[in-house]
C-alpha cells in the first residue's frame, strides 16, 4: 500500500521568522529559521539540533574533518517568538487597514508580515 502525500504541505512558519521550540531535547531554544522544507513540514532553525558529522579526506594526503551543522526539526514542535515581549505564540490571520491578509501573534497583537 503506498501512501500519497500532497505536493506542498501549509506551514505557519516562514523563512526568516523567530521561533521557540517547545519540545524534544532542544526544547526552550530560540532561533531564527533558515530554511523550510514544505513537503516533509520540516524547518531548519539556526542553532538548534546541531550534529557533528566525520568527513572523509578527499584526496590523499589530506585530512579528515569533523563538521557540525544544524538538521531539520518538525514544524510542529516551534512556535512563533516575539522579541519585543519575550513570549511564544500561536497565529492569527487578520486583514489589515488596505485588505490584505497577514499574521499576527495571538497573545500580543503583533503583525509579522
Amino acid at each position: 500500500m503506498t501512501i500519497k502525500t500532497p505536493a506542498r504541505y501549509k506551514m505557519h512558519v516562514k523563512k526568516g521568522d523567530t521561533v521557540q521550540v517547545i519540545s524534544g531535547a532542544e526544547k526552550g531554544k530560540v532561533g531564527e529559521i533558515l530554511k523550510t522544507f514544505p513537503s516533509t513540514s520540516k524547518v531548519l532553525v539556526k542553532g538548534v539540533n546541531i550534529k557533528t558529522k566525520h568527513v572523509k579526506p578527499q584526496q590523499e594526503g589530506e585530512s579528515g574533518q569533523i563538521t557540525t551543522t544544524e538538521f531539520p526539526i518538525h514544524s510542529s514542535k516551534v512556535m512563533v517568538y516575539s522579541t519585543k515581549e519575550k513570549v511564544a505564540s500561536r497565529i492569527a490571520y487578520t486583514l489589515n487597514p488596505e485588505g490584505r491578509k497577514v499574521r499576527m501573534l495571538k497573545k500580543t497583537g503583533e503583525i509579522l508580515d
